[in-house]
């Protein structure tokens, strides 16, 4: 039942905080005057009084209220006013914003125990409580503003005398709670993703929860925020919330518990219909349009649209979600999912992830517990109506064809199209199917996520390139997966080792075998009786090489123009392997260098989520050359498996290969736009030729397919230069 209190009306903004809450030496006011540390506010004159009370106002006691030098007792109208309330400057003026022109000061509003900058224009807010408002703020049609003295602003936390059951958390991936956080402003994807793995780690999981506690102080009393030049309007409930500068917020429902980053440079917007409860939300953010978030994290650039639900979740840097469904997961930068009947549950999406219309990941209801989780490499891509169980886990690029899979998938070969053949019962596999059929999608997706990354402090390296760390480690391991599948396949019984077999199958695929007839099977990719079938299983394993080869040259190419000597770069890594890296959100970082930066937060070398930032930022301005360091070794490497090793007699033909690698890449762009314009059916809809130019473009004309064109002549002249030394 409803519990209301009746207290005397001269209690009216007193008493924000608890007595027995407030600490030694302080009072209620002395967090607020930290916030707001201004002192120019002098008393009312008795005329002043006099005429405020003429112009409709009322103050249970107006020696508590205070005004700054500029002050005309005709830009206050109409308004109540209950504890301590100060007021800046008002200037003879009005703000505008687009076609709203309103006169500063306040009218029509009560106001109880806050704070106003200079050159406010507060209209018509129905409650106003224990607010810090900037400078040229503008506040219009609002039904409720208020804060408590426990207001946490979306950080998990907990107040002073409040109960462990108040703190906020986020599920993520996974519905069961297990993988909860708590969530701060300023939280990053990585930090989410290494608090939310290494469950079994208890030292680790401590020491997350004291950083965050550390973070923020137990102390009651904050006051919500406003920043300057604020624009909130025509909006029904506001309470406790830190809003930075620059924001403008219309039309909105419900903004409760929720800090929201902005700024002159990277400035938010929220938009009409909007339920946002319990949340961060980053700078230069666009929430718009019948948005339902609650208990969420919107990192920096992203946008929620169009009646998006996103609940218990991360939604990283330079992402898009409207209209569907999201909930309990975790999602690294640059994903975008656009459709009303699309669905995202308990999952860790790595980021440059697109969810096509009809798309059900994640769904339990196949299951017999809500503990099933899906973990995607980047470049996740479920196609159209695609249905997926748990757990299921999926290399980096993978396609999934149209279909209900009615089984957990371990697809571990990356840039793979997973295909449910129903006819013939089976799973079939095409490793490499981007390489072979859509070249052009997959180069401009790199070049379209590094377009759209607005981030004006790039602290962070997300790494859009196909070819990095963590693709080129994970097309080593799918070489030896596709060499044992075509050894088991075709030479049964013969092996006693998985070296054996594995030398076997590499010594079948380097022999440029016929397998067009021969059925290559692989186990252990689906949790079920029926085949799983790999296809194109020579073109995909010489491709994996290639590639790995031509990520390897391209590195060397860059050393050798840096000045550095074939053989400084191969007495560099005389002693050293490839290793193992990890995506931490969106970042990559070498595995190793990771495993002690968390035994560093462990032993307390780190001991506070900004320190744990600043090796983020260490990592990002080492990683191109840990990469290049990568892609060296990695070169090394599968020269080694050709029985090859470099030298200056080799680089020539490397080069060589590297630019034919390039040339190949650039014709298999053109070919796989090409089919849409050679297509019948997709020209079936244009009366002519004419017409379908003027709709979609000139094939000759294309601005990628042209840009791509450019950079071969230049890659051309590079490899000249280079050959010319050698």
């Amino acid at each position: 039942m409803s519990v209301l209190k009746k207290r005397p009306l001269e209690q009216l903004g007193y008493d924000f905080i608890p007595a027995e809450f407030i600490r030694e030496g302080q009072d209620e006011y002395t967090l607020r005057f930290q916030q707001n540390p201004r002192r120019d506010y002098r008393d009312l004159t008795a005329a002043e009084i006099q005429q405020l009370i003429e112009n409709g106002n009322w103050s249970s006691d107006w020696s508590k209220v205070k005004v700054s030098a500029i002050f005309d007792p005709n830009q206050i109208q109409c308004c109540k006013f209950y504890g301590l309330v100060r007021i800046g400057n008002l200037n003879p003026s009005y703000l505008e914003y687009r076609n709203l022109r309103l006169p500063i000061g306040l009218y029509h509003s009560t106001i109880i125990s806050s704070d106003f900058g200079d050159d406010v224009a507060v209209h018509h807010v129905g409650y106003l409580s224990y607010f810090i408002v900037g400078n040229d703020v503008l506040l219009s049609q609002i039904k409720e503003m208020e804060t408590g003295s426990t207001a946490k602003f979306g950080n998990g936390i907990l107040r002073d005398g409040e109960e462990p059951h108040k703190r906020i958390q986020l599920e993520l991936c996974n519905e069961n709670g297990a993988r909860s956080v708590y969530p701060f402003d300023g939280m990053q994807a990585a930090d989410v993703y290494l608090w939310t793995r290494n469950r079994q780690d208890t030292d680790l999981q401590r020491r997350f929860e004291e950083l965050t506690d550390h973070k923020f102080g137990t102390q009651r009393g904050y006051y919500s925020e406003i920043g300057d030049r604020c624009i909130i309007k025509n909006t029904f409930t506001i309470k406790n919330v830190k809003i930075g500068t620059d924001a403008y917020i219309k039309g909105v429902n419900k903004l409760k518990n929720v800090t929201v980053n902005s700024s002159q440079e990277s400035y938010t917007q929220i938009g009409e219909g909007c339920e946002l409860v319990n949340g961060i939300i980053g700078y230069g953010c666009r929430i718009f349009y019948g948005v339902k978030a609650v208990r969420f994290i919107l990192a920096s650039y992203s946008q929620l649209k169009y009646g998006a639900r996103l609940i218990n979740s991360y939604l990283g840097d330079n992402s898009t979600i409207s209209c569907c469904e999201v909930l309990n997961s975790l999602i690294f930068p640059a994903h975008e999912q656009h459709h009303n009947n699309s669905f995202l549950c308990a999952a860790l999406v790595m980021g440059q992830s697109n969810m096509a219309a009809g798309a059900t990941v994640g769904s339990n209801h196949n299951s017999r517990a809500a503990d099933g989780e899906i973990i995607a490499g980047r470049g996740f891509w479920p196609g159209l109506c695609v249905s997926l169980k748990h757990n299921s886990r999926f290399a980096s690029y993978c396609l999934i064809v149209k279909g209900d899979f009615l089984h957990e998938l371990d697809i571990q070969l990356p840039f793979t199209l997973v295909s449910n053949d129903v006819q013939n019962d089976r799973l079939v596999l095409i490793p490499g199917y981007w390489f072979m059929y859509n070249m052009y999608a997959l180069v401009r997706n790199a070049n379209k996520y590094q377009s759209r990354d607005n981030r004006n402090f790039k602290n962070q390296y997300f790494e859009y390139d196909m070819l990095a760390p963590d693709t080129v480690n994970e097309m080593f391991t799918g070489m030896d997966t596709l060499a044992l599948a075509v050894a088991d396949s075709l030479q049964p019984g013969e092996h006693e080792t998985r070296q054996q077999k594995l030398m076997a199958g590499r010594a079948l695929l380097a022999n440029n075998i016929d397998l067009k007839d021969k059925t290559i099977v692989l186990t252990e990719a689906e949790n079920s009786r029926r085949p799983t079938i790999i296809q194109k299983v020579g073109e995909a394993y010489h491709l994996y090489r290639s590639f790995i080869k031509y990520y390897g040259v391209l590195h060397l190419m860059d050393a050798l123009e840096e000045g550095l000597s074939l053989d400084d770069v191969l007495e560099s890594l005389r002693t050293e392997q490839r290793t193992r890296w990890e995506n931490v959100g969106g970042q990559l970082i070498e595995y190793n260098a990771l495993q002690r930066f968390l035994d560093d937060i462990k032993s307390k070398r780190i001991d506070s989520w900004e320190d744990v930032h600043e090796f983020y930022h260490e990592k990002s301005k080492e990683y191109l050359s840990d990469k290049q360091k990568h892609a060296l070794l990695s070169l090394i490497e599968i020269l080694k498996l050709e029985g090859m090793e470099i030298s200056k007699d080799k680089i020539v033909s490397l080069l060589d290969q590297a630019l034919g690698h390039r040339i190949w890449i650039g014709e298999q762009i053109y070919k796989s736009r090409a089919k849409d314009y050679k297509n019948p059916f997709k020209n079936m809809v244009y009366a002519n030729e004419e017409e379908r130019d003027i709709v979609v473009g000139k094939l000759e004309e294309n601005a990628f397919i042209i840009q791509q064109q450019n950079e071969l002549e230049i890659f051309k002249e590079r490899v000249a230069n280079l050959k010319g030394q050698f």
